[in-house]
């Protein structure tokens, strides 16, 4: 008869025990721990967010409700420690922020590659109809009648709504071009306002705007076909981007009235600000950050089915790490063997 020998059971059951342990801690790096993740008020960032939260699920982060909030509250807020994170910081044009949380979080670059523009547009038609290449063409009574919706006699344009890293260089445009008193800056609700500027181009109206790519306004008014790039007088950059001046004029720009195109803005990338103690503490989660990029191309894709009306996110992020399983597969693990 077999007799259970229970205290060499035991003691194999213990070294079992011991001998997982480090392999567990290897593959949930992140086991209890908890990330307080940020995204911004333009839901154009949301899904390379819901990407990450669900990388850092995978690593074993507490991650729960992502909030959204303005770039000063967020910048204020992850110095601070109150959030740990987000992954759409846009510099240079977030610069003037950089003063909030230096010393205290950190920037890690090349969460979406491919570059990132930013400019002004008007609708092709009227473009050629008035020959509109530049901001400068907006001081002519043909032009501002044309595009005065409210009748104030001023041009409308669709800009970018308060607290927006945007808002902040458009307003140093209208300042240095002189400007203010020939164009009105709609600075509601983007989504909503571009939402309106599409609905008067479907009916014929002459339309200005101001957009960044990725962004599902590209998706919806195509460069070169349905919209132009026009330039501006000359670069003229906010003083802590005027090193970058170069950088605000690109070539080969799809649908710009002219090559080079002078946008006015430096090309951006979209980088992770995470506290810097939390990354002192959580290596797996610098080493994530620093594998990921995310193509723009797909930013692009997901965000114009977002304005299709499928706006399931978190679907559409699964899906996207199951498409791309090997190569997030490499992410974590790079992440786990920083750990």
């Amino acid at each position: 008869m077999f007799r259970l020998n229970t205290k060499n059971t035991l003691a194999a059951l213990l070294l079992a025990t011991t001998a997982m342990a480090p392999a567990i801690a290897q593959d949930q790096p992140g086991s209890g721990t908890e990330i307080i993740m940020a995204q911004p008020t333009w839901d154009t960032g949301w899904f390379h967010t819901e990407i990450f939260r669900q990388m850092l699920g995978e690593l074993g982060y507490s991650v729960g409700e992502v909030l959204t909030l303005d770039n000063p509250a967020f910048y204020q807020s992850v110095a601070f420690g109150d959030v740990t994170m987000w992954v759409d910081g846009w510099f240079p044009i977030h610069n003037p922020y950089i003063p909030s949380f230096e010393g205290s979080a950190e920037i890690i670059s090349g969460v979406v590659t491919g570059g990132a523009m930013e400019g002004y547009l008007v609708d092709k038609a009227t473009a050629e109809e008035l020959d509109i290449t530049s901001l400068e063409d907006f001081k002519r009574d043909d032009v501002k009648a044309a595009f005065d919706r409210d009748g104030d006699g001023r041009a409308d344009m669709v800009a970018c709504p308060p607290g927006w890293g945007c808002e902040l260089t458009i307003e140093h445009h209208f300042n240095a071009y002189d400007l203010n008193e020939h164009v009105n800056l709609i600075k509601a609700g983007y989504a909503a306002s571009m939402a309106d500027a599409v609905a008067a181009y479907e009916t014929g109206d002459p339309i200005f705007f101001y957009t960044w790519t990725p962004n599902w306004t590209v998706n919806e008014l195509v460069p070169g076909e349905d919209v132009v790039w026009i330039e501006v007088p000359e670069v003229n950059l906010p003083e802590e981007m005027a090193d970058l001046a170069d950088a605000a004029t690109r070539e080969g720009v799809t649908g710009c009235v002219s090559d080079p195109c002078r946008l006015g803005f430096p090309a951006n990338t979209i980088d992770a600000v995470v506290n810097s103690a939390f990354l002192e503490d959580n290596p797996s989660v610098r080493a994530l950050l620093e594998a990921v990029e995310i193509p723009i191309e797909d930013v692009y894709a997901q965000n114009a089915e977002m304005n299709a009306g499928n706006d399931d996110i978190e679907a559409q992020a699964s899906a996207w790490i199951e498409d791309n399983r090997a190569l997030v597969d490499s992410w974590l693990e790079t992440a786990r063997a920083a750990s």
